[in-house]
């Protein structure tokens, strides 16, 4: 069997490019979107000290030759998050990127190297307005793609039907059958051996080394995520908090953060904080992923000192990440992120 034409042939290039072109177009109504509320646009730098502090987000690394001939690592970053804090901490009060960012090691029908990254940051807001953005993006994005559904694999989703808000404890407990809050103490603490019984309960493979973390996780993507996004997006909030990453805890239910993310056809569009400001937890939060990546892959990228400074006068906010690729290939329909890429990345470069 002949190697499949490169994306760069003109039959293959002439069959994207209706797909391509309402990529294009989305992102123009997107703009247009957020300029309309008076959000600035800008650039993050793509070269980063440090490239994120997630235990499985794996980065591209490089070396900056220096004027005096020494070298100084640096990582192209896994999202512009850190550079976006900065800004608000400077005095931005709104502000949105169309940023490309890199994850190694991540390639699948919904994954990429590199991608675009979609984020914007609201000052002084809590983080249900992000939810409310999130309705009035897809929206806007389905209207000028032309598009009356989302669409994946047999999945469909509504892009201007009420979208559906579910707590992380309502859907374990409807589509697992296990009692969430009830692994977690008061104060955030997780039972190990309380969710690797409802794991085992429930029928999915509990390993004896997995952590209380690696078991949440199995739940989600197995039992939890087909689910979610079905007929119309759904927005998954109230993680717990050992889950939490840079949101800050419910000053309701320390068990939870203020922590959502975004599903439409059961596929992951987007994540979102209440943005933590404590820059002693945030380093405890790090130093904690960092160890744990240490342990399960050899390998640890340093903590952002200036990004830690600049918590200390950032101003109360919340943030929200979106895969834009992601979005535009359920537009489409299409089966595959690289469908809705101007330029794939080539899967058999040469080591």
């Amino acid at each position: 069997m002949s190697a499949p034409s490169p994306w760069w042939s003109a039959q293959v290039h002439a069959d994207r490019r209706p797909l391509l072109m309402m990529r294009n177009r989305v992102v123009a109504a997107l703009r247009t979107h957020f300029a309309d509320q008076d959000f600035v646009e800008v650039e993050t730098a793509a070269l980063q000290v440090s490239p994120g502090n997630e235990t499985h987000l794996r980065a591209f690394s490089t070396r900056m030759l220096g004027p005096d001939g020494r070298h100084a690592p640096l990582h192209l970053h896994t999202s512009p998050e850190f550079a976006c804090k900065k800004l608000l901490a400077a005095g931005e009060r709104r502000l949105v990127t169309f940023a490309r960012v890199f994850r190694n090691g991540e390639r699948s029908h919904l994954h990429h190297p590199e991608f675009t990254m979609l984020e914007w940051y609201r000052a002084g807001a809590d983080y249900t307005e992000l939810m409310d953005d999130c309705a009035a993006l897809v929206g806007c994005a389905a209207e000028r793609a032309g598009a009356r559904r989302l669409a994946h694999r047999g999945r469909q989703a509504d892009p201007f039907a009420p979208f559906e808000r579910l707590t992380l404890t309502q859907a374990f407990s409807e589509h697992a059958g296990i009692d969430l809050l009830a692994t977690i103490a008061g104060d955030g603490a997780t039972d190990r051996a309380a969710m690797a019984d409802a794991v085992a309960a429930g029928g999915l493979r509990v390993a004896h080394d997995d952590t209380w973390s690696d078991l949440f996780s199995r739940v989600l993507v197995a039992r939890i995520e087909p689910h979610l996004g079905i007929g119309r997006p759904t927005i998954l909030h109230e993680y717990p908090a050992s889950e939490a990453a840079l949101a800050r805890r419910s000053p309701r239910d320390p068990r939870v953060a203020e922590r959502f993310e975004l599903y439409a056809c059961g596929v992951e569009l987007a994540n979102a904080f209440g943005e933590l400001t404590d820059p002693v937890e945030q380093r405890r939060r790090f130093e904690t992923e960092m160890a744990e990546k240490t342990r399960i892959y050899g390998e640890a990228y340093p903590i952002d000192e200036d990004f830690i400074a600049a918590l200390a006068v950032m101003p109360e906010a919340s943030g929200i990440a979106l895969g834009l690729d992601r979005l535009v290939m359920l537009l489409a329909g299409a089966p595959r992120i690289e469908d809705v890429i101007w330029t794939p990345v080539a899967e058999n470069a040469s080591c």
